[in-house]
């Protein structure tokens, strides 16, 4: 039986599942199992399997996808506010297919900083690439953004529940300054 298009390697490698981190990627995951099992018409949350896979077919061979999201913490008795990693996660991408999914964490074997000591600026960022580039693959996309903008962005539906332009809306939130998109293939954001 043939294969139709798929957003998902037919054998998905997940690491470090167990890790606090992996939480947060898990329910992304779900929806695009999802959206991988519906037909063509099935929409989640503006997201549409057909463009989805637009999306990763046009991208280098092989490559990998970052997103970090941080949450300011408010001060405490014991503690002052501080911008806390909720979700940080690479996925691996191979001939338009996510073939593999880690969290930050498993970054830390391969030579990354404690994730407690990740910050959400551009020296954290820039590590965190140069990492997934020597021992993963070459960053084609790298989101970096506060929790209230990842959870607008990933939501986010077009009227009436139907198909959002996702990389319209990121490019409107990367322009107010809520966002940062960098990686091998931002100077595509600009054509947009």
């Amino acid at each position: 039986m043939e294969r139709r298009d798929s957003v998902l390697a037919e054998e998905l490698t997940v690491l470090d599942a167990g890790s606090p981190l992996w939480n947060a990627v898990r329910p992304v995951l779900h929806a695009a199992l999802r959206l991988e099992q519906n037909d063509e018409s099935y929409i989640w949350y503006g997201w549409q399997k057909q463009y989805i896979d637009t999306f990763l077919k046009s991208l280098p061979a092989k490559c990998s996808l970052l997103v970090g999201v941080w949450e300011t913490i408010p001060t405490t008795e014991n503690d002052t506010e501080h911008e806390q990693l909720v979700l940080g996660a690479v996925c691996e991408v191979i001939e338009g297919e996510v073939c593999a999914i880690r969290t930050f964490e498993n970054l830390e074997r391969l030579g990354l900083k404690p994730i407690a000591q990740l910050e959400p600026g551009i020296q954290d960022a820039l590590e965190l690439m140069r990492v997934v580039r020597a021992h993963i693959a070459p960053v084609a996309w790298a989101l970096f953004t506060d929790k209230a903008t990842w959870y607008e962005w990933l939501f986010a539906t077009g009227e009436d529940g139907g198909v959002r332009d996702k990389v319209e809306l990121l490019v409107a939130l990367a322009r107010q300054g809520r966002c940062v998109l960098m990686g091998n293939s931002t100077a595509h954001i600009h054509d947009h």
